[in-house]
């Protein structure tokens, strides 16, 4: 890397650091969702001998709706809440020192996942840098999406497995993309790493799961390599050795685990999954939901709340950000997505490519791994969502890396020069649309004027201008980036603390 990047990287992870410490300190007690819970797990493993069990009342709705609606006041205590006993134990176990050190300290355990969460961070760069060599501004970009998300910095701040389990996902998603872009065939070594660290997830939560099809997905694609001029051949033996040595080590990781659950919770509950159905009793369940509103409000609640949740949800989702905030990661969504289904097309159709945008065969792999981890995420998300209302866009943070990475490919396209007129007349349209719905409500949207406005200007003044200053694409996507991280610089001020302090 050039000083000039490693400047930048170093730039991205301090800030990172400082804005997590920020949301660590400034986030009342307890104001993260589960965060009791998961706190009481953590001092279960540190006050008691063995690990605790999931039992009938561990959830209590009537009671967590009374802390939550309160605030939690220090008349009501959080030992009740123990709902998330059923979790695999790595996080906990490592967080049980920092718990005896500190005596207890919530800071203390929340600045602890922060450091977890600084891996990932981390990792994302390296995963950007690994897939496109050469186009360091997109490691830099995910790097930078990973850090900014206001939602992702408040769960990484918090206490709660996440961190750990997102850590242990970017470091398979790494040796798989490896894997798929190197050019010799992986050693022994490297698949018994492998498994170890699948193993190792296998036992922090049950979010890295995807990763298991995700393993099979690229041995496959791996070993499927072309041996002559029309025809693939797959050396199925070797295939049937890598996923023994892989998914084997894994299962003797995670395989005391299982058996102690199937003991305790029953022949085939090996994730405690069906004991935490029956225990939470009160959650609102899917089926209850559509029957009292309808598919229609279900759907359009289920989008918007998602979306919401994804940005900034603060709190036990009691705390959205403002329509202006919203306006703003609504307009950098639909340029990504926009960028993304032209980055598709000059991929496919091969038009108005450059040497940097021909993706070779490793790289075409390993984007198919990164959109299969996005596809396996959302599928997981759907799932939940069938039994329980469950609209928090923060379950698809595991797969945030891959989904930075096609953020930060999508505003690169979006914004690129060869699209300004299509983006124009996008801004455009949005901005009149605003205009006229405010003429229809009688009453002037002055920030959505302001928002729309302003892009559209910066667009119209760099097609105007651009034969006597050229703008860079990156340094608009930096630009992007920063507004971003702006705008997680101050949501603990506008947001977190005006809301949710005692």
């Amino acid at each position: 890397m050039s000083e000039f990047r490693i400047s930048l990287f170093g730039l991205i992870l301090i800030a990172y650091l400082v804005l997590g410490t920020m949301y660590a300190v400034l986030t009342p007690a307890w104001q993260a969702p589960d965060e009791p819970a998961h706190y009481n797990y953590v001092r279960y493993l540190a006050t008691e001998s063995g690990f605790p069990e999931l039992v009938s009342g561990c959830y209590d709705q009537a009671y967590l709706e009374q802390l939550t609606t309160r605030r939690f006041p220090p008349g009501l205590p959080i030992n009740r809440l123990c709902y998330e006993f059923h979790q695999p134990p790595l996080y906990y176990l490592l967080a049980a020192p920092i718990f005896k050190l500190s005596n207890g300290s919530l800071i203390a355990l929340r600045l602890f996942s922060l450091g977890l969460g600084m891996g990932v961070v981390v990792l994302a760069f390296f995963i950007g840098h690994a897939i496109f060599p050469e186009q360091q501004a997109i490691a830099l970009g995910a790097m930078a999406f990973v850090s900014f998300v206001p939602m992702h910095l408040a769960m990484l701040a918090s206490v709660n497995n996440d961190a750990l389990a997102e850590l242990s996902l970017a470091v398979l998603l790494l040796c798989l993309a490896r894997r798929l872009l190197a050019d010799q065939t992986p050693s022994t070594l490297n698949n018994v790493w492998l498994g170890i660290l699948l193993g190792l997830g296998l036992v922090t939560k049950t979010t890295v799961y995807i990763v298991i099809p995700l393993v099979a997905v690229t041995l496959w694609l791996a070993s499927n390599r072309k041996v002559g001029p029309q025809k693939n051949q797959v050396d199925w033996a070797a295939l049937a050795r890598q996923c023994l040595i892989i998914y084997g080590l894994a299962l003797l990781i995670a395989l005391p685990w299982y058996l102690r659950n199937s003991a305790l919770y029953g022949r085939f509950d090996i994730l405690g999954l069906a004991r935490h159905d029956e225990v939470v009793v009160g959650q609102l369940r899917t089926a209850d939901y559509i029957a009292d509103v309808g598919w229609r409000a279900y759907l359009g609640d289920f989008v918007r709340t998602t979306f919401h949740s994804f940005w900034g949800q603060f709190g036990w989702m009691a705390v959205p950000m403002d329509s202006r905030s919203y306006l703003f990661l609504s307009l950098l969504t639909l340029i990504a997505l926009g960028g993304l289904v032209g980055y598709w097309r000059r991929q496919t159709i091969k038009v108005d490519r450059s040497a940097d945008d021909i993706l070779s065969i490793g790289q075409s792999k390993a984007l198919v791994v990164m959109g299969l981890t996005v596809i396996f995420m959302v599928l997981a998300y759907l799932g939940y969502n069938l039994t329980f209302k469950q609209f928090q866009g923060r379950y698809l943070f595991p797969a945030l890396i891959p989904l930075g990475l096609f953020f930060t490919l999508g505003l690169q396209e979006g914004l690129a020069r060869r699209w300004t007129g299509w983006l124009v007349a996008g801004l455009g349209v949005v901005f009149g649309w605003v205009v006229v719905s405010s003429i229809a409500r009688g009453e002037l949207d002055k920030w959505a004027l302001l928002i729309t406005g302003m892009a559209l200007i910066v667009m119209v003044g760099r097609a105007v201008l651009a034969r006597y200053w050229f703008v860079p694409t990156p340094w608009l996507v930096a630009a992007c980036y920063v507004l971003l991280g702006l705008l997680a610089l101050v949501s603990p001020f506008w947001f977190i603390i005006p809301e949710l302090s005692f």
